[in-house]
């Protein structure tokens, strides 16, 4: 998959339950029944990407203008996206 084409929409919010914990963050996915115990990035990343999908490339323009990413890499966030829609928390379109 590339970041000019595919577009990425993170779960409704709906759909999850959200505990902060310290650092961490609990979200339960109400339609996997699952609990993913997550740090930042993941939380940002999924504020990012709802209500509208993003490309990979758009996504870390959004990210790089809010906090102050350094060594910004197209290629990490790529993984980490990757990982959160293997979780379903993420959808690619």
């Amino acid at each position: 998959m590339t970041g000019e084409a595919t577009r990425y929409r993170a779960a409704a919010p709906d759909s999850l339950r959200a505990v902060t914990l310290d650092a961490m963050v609990a979200l339960y996915h109400r339609a996997s029944g699952q609990t993913h115990v997550v740090a930042s990035p993941v939380p940002e990343i999924l504020e990012a990407l709802h209500p509208d999908p993003l490309t990979l490339d758009a996504l870390l323009a959004q990210l790089s203008g809010r906090f102050d990413i350094g060594d910004a890499d197209v290629r990490a966030l790529e993984a980490r996206v990757e990982e959160l829609v293997a979780a379903g928390l993420v959808e690619a379109l």
